[in-house]
């Protein structure tokens, strides 16, 4: 088994056509690159059960590809047929085996669980939407862009765990959507420098602000009082998402209602350290940090403990 390469790397050593990788392989495949990433918290760690860690990886190794095939061609027209290619590759699994060590371990996990394909076909439509739509004229359209780019992936993490009630579905909605804004106004300037600006012009005008003061103020690496007025605005908007998603976490058993309330409160965390800075992200990206993340574990294993009157053996159980 050769080492685990970037989706880019991976096309420029064998192209799109190649004999068809074996199941075993492709799962190894798809450990491996999970591994090679940064996350705020493990893709498949001990929070995730051991019978669920391959499928989730296999799951994150087809975002990972669609990630950096729309954001690191460099050029939108390649990212675009890359991304058309790769819904192919999707669809395809109906009617032939696949080849591709991605969808060869996919394949597996979308059977046994049975997930709906349109989940994964939506997180490439978003995809395919950033290489055409540098810009969102209001707060409304912007979490259309979200129901594409990130509520499909709570949605397909709940149903690997056999939950597909659509109530359980809405409340996951509200926190992906709130860790994709958190995420967006975490990294304007990072947008800014490969052509997306995610903040919606209405809001700015309510502001006076505009797209050529947000050039000007990154390109000073200054944050003007409009941009920060205009962040406060959509920091608020964030805060209610996570909100209207907070009862998901007790709807929820052991390990998942922990998984689910940790990426809520580190979506939390981020807008606190947004506010810390006075609403300036252009001057410094607001990140979570180890010791961040080892007391977000702590607090949340904590208050999912509280939830279990009856002492030790119920607090063993809500992390079984």
């Amino acid at each position: 088994m050769e080492r685990a390469v970037g989706p880019l790397e991976f096309l420029r050593a064998h192209g799109r056509d190649f004999p068809a990788w074996s199941l075993d392989a492709s799962r190894a495949y798809s450990r491996q690159l999970t591994r090679l990433h940064y996350e705020n918290f493990a893709v498949a760690g001990p929070l995730v059960p051991a019978n669920l860690r391959q499928d989730c990886c296999n799951v994150y190794a087809f975002c990972r590809w669609a990630d950096d095939l729309g954001d690191e061609t460099g050029d939108p027209e390649e990212s675009a047929d890359l991304l058309t290619w790769w819904r192919e590759q999707l669809h395809s699994m109906e009617t032939r085996e696949p080849h591709h060590p991605v969808f060869v371990a996919l394949r597996d996990t979308v059977g046994r669980h049975r997930l709906p394909l349109q989940d994964f076909d939506d997180l490439i439509a978003a995809f395919l939407l950033d290489q055409s739509k540098p810009t969102y004229s209001d707060f409304a359209e912007l979490l259309r862009y979200c129901e594409l780019s990130a509520n499909p992936v709570g949605r397909i993490v709940l149903r690997l765990h056999g939950h597909m009630d659509g109530e359980r579905l809405a409340l996951s909605d509200n926190i992906c959507s709130a860790l994709q804004l958190a995420n967006h106004w975490q990294d304007v300037r990072r947008d800014w420098d490969i052509g997306r600006v995610y903040i919606p012009e209405r809001i700015m005008e309510r502001h006076g602000y505009s797209l050529g003061q947000l050039g000007r103020d990154i390109e000073r690496r200054q944050a003007s009082p409009q941009f920060r007025s205009t962040l406060k605005d959509l920091a608020e908007r964030a805060a209610l998402q996570f909100e209207r998603g907070r009862p998901l976490a007790g709807m929820l058993r052991g390990r998942l209602s922990m998984e689910v309330e940790l990426f809520r409160q580190a979506g939390l965390q981020v807008l606190a350290k947004i506010r810390h800075q006075d609403f300036d992200t252009i001057t410094n990206r607001p990140v979570i940090g180890q010791l961040d993340r080892v007391r977000l574990l702590a607090r949340v294993f904590m208050r999912t403990l509280s939830r279990f009157p009856r002492g030790r053996q119920e607090a063993r159980n809500a992390v079984a």
